[in-house]
């Protein structure tokens, strides 16, 4: 471990990429289109010029210099494109690959381009000694590999000058982080449990999530609702950065209502005197402050001069603050007149932890690329509701491409773009073809990737790519507008489709489906067990919990465990007393449900008439939703209700919540769907929550993809109508039973309604607290309420 006082002498580790860009970066967040594309076309474009080196020119160098700033070492590491000799001259060739045109270059090139350049200059000058040294940008339209170069030659007092003038700037913001970590070091130190007393089980999975991080192994933890996982997780996370073993905690989810409970644990923390840099990401479509999210420098002054104030804004925000909520981003976005979103991206580069979607560590899309590698080995990742991943990661590692985009295109583009209209053409004509041969079923599945139409979608996106580039200091007519939106949405939906195909292995298939004027062709993910794995293999460690990891080896085998992983089951701390289990056999399946509503009606109305009390009552879907709460209705019952609707806003969702209080004059029913956003994550302890319904063993509804799944899982050896069907129902059915007892002092009342909550598969995955359940005949139901008080 670090002593107190020790760090600040420790030299001052940095990259030439981010050094450069954090001094001389500059100007506004650009309009319009950027490419998508611009890693892979920047390695082939670096490939093609570095082929046309010398026998005895140099490629892909690694450097490193050190360099003494008032009293402190700064240690820089970078990698040269290339040292080349010039008519006898060695020379830094720095090159860029851009997808605009080469014309509309500035000047003689951008000012961090040369910045860096300049820097590996100067650690070659000073290596090998050389008195002077020229410098090239080489600028390659990635699509036609024109190439334009520029060329300067310094002598090694302006290289040694310059570098010293950028270690000037980054050394204010150096030391902050610096001082910060001595602080954090030392407040972890000290920390105690910001408990005065373990829970029941707590202990052991703090114990465990400590011993996993220090083995550098990953952990998946089966811990009960109510027992504090999040604290528990995070609170020995927090240890392992005070001994040195980590750098960073990531701690991901899938709800909001989940990272608001970790922010209210590192605030309780915080409380106890932890000095960590704690920020929270939030979507852009939510924190963004215009109605409209045009990220345009001419239309958003946030936007406008971005990068010239979001140092100032930075150091500002890691000064004064350390717990970064949204509501601490958007106050200093404001201040600072910088783009909020854009702005919590880059506190999230300096923070100690991060909570956010899982999308920023999973999803290939959208996560943290600026992220360093040494970084990630000194990451730790907390999974909360881990059981969430499984679908979340098909969906991260699957893409899909519908033929109406194509033909809208296609008609748009004819004078717009001919070169567009054409490709468009193209894949639209395809799935035509498509769909003619596979008229007899209208779906197809096949194991092999689509080649065909992934060879017709490169030159698309290439012809997508130059109009939108070309486009976007373009002022267009309102139609014009609705069609490049269009244009950008296809572009980005084919290059995806392309990103996937790169991944397709025996883990895929190809799903297409056929109607009258639609064509779907899906690269559907069936297995994304190995694709998360490799998301988070260079991170130290992962950490995978949930209430609802049941059955662990499933959600093991989902999740892309090792063998070397280890396995967690920690009992519930809460006794069988505080549960009073009740099940309706009632047959709910599709064909039943017009006999069974009734039926449900009528237990509703018994629980209402006999006592009073806050009752979520959850259903498999809307529409059943629906017919029960409507026969409801018709009965003679004294209640006020509630009922979940689709696509609530937030504000609706906390209103819905905040209804359930304690002491209420009459029975409050709410009524709302399993694995929908109030049947996990929502906490409503002691008496706001008297009573849990739940309706249906939460099966997915029987469609062809589930279908696909089932059969390619049964080809696996392994049961693949549990795998498709009743793992993931039945993970909704003990998320939303999960809702009721939080804490030691609760109790309450579940009724499980299905008849197939006492057979098998279902009975087993029961936790052990139902399963003694007491047996409601169809009839009379009002007699067995009245022996119940809420």
């Amino acid at each position: 471990m670090t002593g107190t006082g020790d760090r600040m002498k420790e030299p001052i580790h940095i990259s030439v990429r981010p050094l450069v860009e954090y001094v001389h970066r500059s100007g506004s967040i650009q309009s319009g289109f950027r490419s998508n594309s611009s890693m892979q076309e920047g390695t082939r474009v670096h490939q093609v010029i570095q082929k046309g080196y010398k026998e005895h020119d140099r490629k892909e160098v690694h450097l490193r210099t050190e360099i003494s700033y008032e009293g402190k070492l700064f240690i820089i590491e970078g990698r040269c494109d290339g040292l080349i000799e010039l008519d006898g001259v060695w020379t830094v060739d720095e090159i860029k690959s851009i997808s605009q045109p080469l014309e509309d270059i500035q000047g003689d090139g951008h000012p961090v381009h040369w910045a860096q350049a300049f820097l590996y200059a100067y650690m070659i000058a000073r290596e090998e000694q050389h008195h002077s040294m020229q410098v090239q940008l080489t600028y390659v339209q990635s699509h036609s590999e024109d190439i334009r170069r520029f060329r300067r030659m310094l002598s090694f007092a302006e290289l040694e000058a310059f570098t010293q003038e950028m270690i000037a700037g980054y050394a204010p913001y150096a030391f902050l982080l610096r001082a910060h970590a001595e602080k954090r070091d030392a407040s972890i130190a000290i920390l105690d449990f910001p408990f005065d007393t373990y829970r029941s089980g707590q202990r052991t999975l703090a114990g465990s999530v400590y011993k996993t991080i220090a083995e550098g192994v990953n952990l998946f933890a089966k811990a009960p609702t109510g027992i504090g996982k999040t604290v528990s997780t995070l609170y020995p996370a927090i240890k392992a950065i005070g001994e040195g073993l980590a750098r960073r905690v990531y701690y991901v989810t899938a709800r909001t209502t989940t990272r608001a409970a970790a922010e209210e644990a590192y605030a309780r923390m915080q409380a106890q005197g932890l000095h960590m840099h704690v920020v929270t990401l939030t979507a852009k479509d939510k924190i963004c402050f215009k109605d409209e999210h045009d990220c345009d420098a001419g239309s958003c002054s946030m936007c406008e001069g971005y990068y010239d104030r979001i140092n100032g804004a930075v150091s500002d925000i890691l000064a004064n603050e350390t717990l970064m909520t949204r509501a601490v981003i958007e106050h200093y976005a404001r201040k600072h007149k910088v783009c909020p979103f854009e702005f919590s991206l880059d506190v999230a580069y300096a923070s100690d932890g991060i909570i956010s979607d899982y999308n920023y560590v999973f999803d290939p899309r959208i996560s943290l690329k600026r992220l360093l590698e040494e970084h990630k080995r000194k990451g730790v990742v907390l999974v909360d509701e881990a059981h969430n991943l499984v679908e979340r990661g098909r969906d991260m590692f699957s893409a899909e491409i519908l033929k109406s985009s194509f033909l809208e295109l296609k008609r748009e583009f004819k004078l717009l773009s001919p070169e567009v209209a054409k490709t468009a053409s193209a894949v639209n004509a395809h799935m035509i073809t498509l769909r003619k041969l596979h008229a007899d079923t209208g779906k197809a599945v096949e194991t092999a990737a689509p080649q065909e139409v992934l060879e017709l979608l490169v030159p698309f996106v290439e012809a997508a790519e130059r109009e939108l580039v070309m486009g976007n200091s373009t002022s267009r007519a309102s139609s014009e507008s609705t069609a490049y939106a269009l244009l950008l949405d296809t572009y980005f939906t084919a290059q995806n489709m392309l990103r996937i195909a790169a991944l397709y292995d025996e883990r895929y298939v190809t799903y297409s489906e056929a109607g009258r004027s639609e064509v779907r062709i899906k690269l559907f993910c069936l297995d994304p067990s190995h694709l998360l794995g490799q998301a988070v293999k260079n991170y130290r460690s992962t950490i995978y919990f949930s209430a609802t990891l049941t059955p662990l080896a499933y959600y093991r085998d989902m999740l892309g465990a090792s063998e070397e992983d280890y396995t967690l089951q920690v009992p519930s701390p809460f006794h069988q007393e505080q549960w009073d289990v009740r099940l309706l056999p009632l047959s709910i399946r599709y064909r039943d449900r017009e006999r069974s509503k009734g039926a449900i009606a009528d237990m509703l109305a018994g629980l209402v008439a006999e006592r009073k009390g806050n009752v979520l009552v959850f259903f498999p879907s809307y529409p059943y939703l629906r017919e029960v709460y409507e026969e409801f209705m018709l009965r003679d019952v004294s209640a006020d209700t509630l009922v979940q609707s689709p696509g609530m806003t937030e504000p609706e969702r906390d209103r819905f919540l905040e209804a359930f209080q304690p002491g209420q004059e009459r029975t409050l029913l709410g009524f709302a769907v399993l694995g929908g956003v109030f049947a996990e994550g929502v906490d409503l302890p002691g008496d706001r929550l008297n009573g849990v319904v739940v309706v249906g063993v939460g099966l997915p509804q029987i469609g062809a993809e589930r279908d696909v799944l089932r059969d390619y899982f049964s080809e696996q050896g392994r049961n693949g109508f549990n795998y498709a069907y009743v793992y993931p129902g039945m993970n909704k059915v003990l998320q939303a039973g999960g809702r009721l007892i939080r804490t030691e002092h609760d109790e309450g009342l579940l009724v499980l309604v299905d008849d197939r909550f006492a057979k098998e598969p279902y009975a087993s995955l029961l936790p052990d607290e139902w399963k003694s359940y007491r047996l409601m005949e169809q009839a009379g139901l009002r007699k067995e309420w009245m022996d119940y008080e809420f």
